[in-house]
């Protein structure tokens, strides 16, 4: 079979060692550690088979299957950009922060006005709407408010910022059973700490990395790396992209989550061979009409 090969095993030699086994001698202990490695060959060989039936029976024929686990969300607060990019489909849902909300300059980061905005989100088509806690150092008020907006719909997720005094905040809310987002990542072992908080995603800054001085790519495949080897269900959710080559490279690296702005959401429609090719076949349709 290609990809395999098989190797003699060397005759019991006393005094010597088994491949892949420590027993100092073989002879006896011979049977039993071709036993343990065949024992160790069906376990893995068990674990694979299982995660590909559920890897199937979770793809099965619909639209979300068919997604696998890839995410896209809209990184804004503007209204206008949701009604233009949410019907087409691609996008799964929407994330705002405070910084996002003062650009919109539409709502105000109050827990009534976010929840009139959460709504809107919801009726134009997204099945997630994550919104962030406020409180700066103070762990009781990003507790109550994120509580606040958690209590909005079930729907919404609680962005909280990965300081100590987030984590605190973030440990409190998802032992109530609340959704969490550890948000402002940078560093590799952040995501570790947002696995162990138990968070449903950890989103670094791919842009303000790179502005920082730091291979952001390089960062985010090691943090997604992290993830696969913990066999969390964590999401890294990538924010702060720039443009739509990144969203490209990253998934090719096994990365399922993003946030990008209208802009990055435009360049995601804006192939010019593609319009070419959409003319073509309009002229050709014309043509033979």
């Amino acid at each position: 079979m290609r990809g395999w090969s098989v190797h003699p095993v060397p005759p019991p030699v006393l005094g010597g060692t088994m491949p892949g086994c420590n027993c100092p001698v073989w002879g006896v202990v011979e049977a039993k550690c071709i036993q343990r490695l065949a024992h160790v060959g069906m376990a893995i060989f068990a674990t694979t088979m299982a995660k590909a039936h559920r890897s199937a029976h979770a793809m099965g024929t619909n639209a979300q299957g068919r997604r696998g686990r890839l995410r896209l969300f809209l990184d804004t607060a503007d209204v206008a950009a949701w009604r233009t990019w949410l019907p087409t489909g691609v996008f799964y849902g929407v994330t705002t922060n405070p910084t996002l909300l003062e650009r919109a300059k539409s709502t105000r980061c109050d827990a009534g006005a976010l929840a009139e905005l959460a709504k809107e989100a919801f009726r134009l088509g997204a099945e997630e709407v994550q919104l962030q806690t406020w409180g700066g150092k103070d762990v009781d008020a990003l507790t109550q408010r994120g509580a606040t907006l958690a209590a909005i719909d079930p729907r919404v997720v609680v962005k909280v910022p990965i300081t100590e005094a987030g984590a605190r905040a973030a440990h409190l809310l998802v032992q109530d059973g609340h959704r969490v987002t550890m948000t402002g990542v940078y560093a590799t072992h952040q995501v570790v700490s947002a696995t162990a908080l138990g968070a449903a995603y950890a989103a670094p800054y791919l842009g303000r990395m790179n502005d920082a001085g730091l291979d952001g790519l390089e960062t985010i495949m090691d943090m997604q790396c992290i993830v696969d080897a913990m066999e969390s269900d964590l999401r890294v959710l990538v924010a702060s992209v720039r443009e739509v080559g990144e969203v490209a490279k990253l998934a090719a690296a096994g990365v399922d989550t993003f946030t990008v702005s209208p802009g990055v959401a435009e360049q995601m429609f804006a192939e010019p061979l593609t319009h070419k090719a959409a003319e073509d076949f309009e002229a050709a349709a014309e043509r033979w009409s």
